[in-house]
């Protein structure tokens, strides 16, 4: 495979949660001795978010240059007073794209920063979907919250340290804080870490605007056995699906494992539009219905896989700015496909009769969001086929 460009020599870690991610992130942040970059949608000021800035502050004060990138909607709880004891620490903090309370609505205030990624000292990488929160948050949540992470090391890193390093200049630019972006930066090593073969890809709205979704679309076009899926948000557009109803019936197994706890019900209702559909094609969908999927994964073949912030809706894949990890392993794939199947094992099958025999005023209802999210789409000038 030629594209994305693979890199070879690195050792890749599956991380399932927050109850994985946190401890190694945080560790991470205190071995760190001269930089750390942390991007993250979402940084909320609860028991995981204390301790990570609390992490970042004494970081900062032993002389580490600590660079925090937050998204100014998905954090918008994160109070000012946190942030100004962080900058007093030392800790650098910017806001992409602060949001102001505002009756005019505006196209360029859905252009966020969705990316949750962090690279410490140039040597080590995190990847995923997981924000700074506890993954117990929600207040009817009996489980964590269902999400991945990766942790990497190797060459890869060099190619993750440039895109973090490289979004920080922009936005400390426009804040005026070129102080902030001097100094010789740390350079990332190409010593073999592994043997795993990975590629980074990402989604803004200059060069990359299809990147995500084009990996994806090649490479379930080229499955011949089997494709999971797991996402939080689908609602993917004709061509994305269309992809998987062929794939099916050239006789691959396709299984979608998405959310079954509505979050947001306009997307929730819009999502299940589309079941009928996939479900006639031969596609298996199992709901995740013990707490809250944030998953954002996919295996491939026993081979492919790929564990980042993008999901499968026109948000993720027209709007905002995404991070991805695509990993070429057996022995990587074969251990996310195993927390996927036993997720599946867990959740709630759809079958096809029980969908086809809803009552009409469910059909109606779903159809309904699915047009309006369509035609608000549409207005704001993003269409996609």
């Amino acid at each position: 495979m030629s594209w994305p460009d693979f890199v070879e020599g690195n050792q890749i870690t599956l991380l399932h949660s927050g109850v994985e991610y946190f401890p190694a992130l945080e560790s991470t942040i205190d071995s760190a001795r001269q930089e750390i970059h942390l991007e993250t949608y979402i940084f909320q000021l609860d028991e995981t978010g204390t301790r990570i800035a609390t992490a970042l502050k004494r970081a900062a004060q032993r002389g580490v240059a600590v660079h925090l990138l937050i998204d100014g909607f998905g954090s918008l709880g994160l109070p000012g007073q946190a942030i100004r004891e962080m900058l007093e620490a030392g800790v650098r903090v910017l806001v992409y794209r602060p949001e102001f309370f505002s009756f005019r609505f505006r196209r360029h205030r859905l252009r966020r920063m969705h990316r949750k990624l962090a690279v410490i000292d140039a040597k080590v990488a995190f990847v995923g979907g997981i924000n700074i929160i506890d993954d117990c948050y929600e207040p009817d949540a009996l489980f964590p919250r269902f999400d991945y992470a990766v942790q990497v090391a190797g060459p890869l890193l060099e190619k993750i340290h440039a895109a973090a390093r490289h979004l920080w200049m922009l936005v400390a630019w426009v804040y005026f804080k070129k102080r902030w972006t001097r100094g010789s930066p740390v350079t990332a090593g190409h010593q073999p870490a592994g043997h795993q073969r990975a590629a980074f890809v990402i989604r803004d709205n200059l060069r990359n605007r299809r990147s995500i979704e084009r990996c994806y679309l090649k490479s379930i076009a080229a499955a011949h056995r089997e494709i999971i899926l797991a996402n939080a948000y689908f609602l993917p557009g004709k061509r994305f699906r269309e992809a998987l109803v062929r794939a099916a019936q050239r006789g691959v197994s396709v299984m979608l494992l998405l959310q079954g706890k509505s979050e947001y019900r306009l997307q929730h209702y819009a999502m299940h539009a589309l079941y009928g559909h996939l479900l006639n094609a031969g596609i298996h969908i199992y709901e995740y219905r013990r707490g809250y999927l944030h998953a954002k994964v996919a295996v491939i073949d026993g081979v492919w896989s790929t564990v980042g912030s993008s999901n499968i809706d026109p948000f993720s894949l027209l709007l905002a700015r995404e991070a991805n990890v695509i990993v070429s392993d057996p022995i990587f794939a074969a251990g996310l496909r195993s927390s996927l199947q036993q997720a599946m094992a867990e959740s709630h099958p759809i079958s096809r009769y029980s969908w086809k025999n809803r009552s009409r005023i469910r059909r109606a209802l779903n159809w309904a969001s699915y047009y309006f999210l369509r035609i608000l789409q549409g207005l704001l000038g993003y269409r996609r086929e």
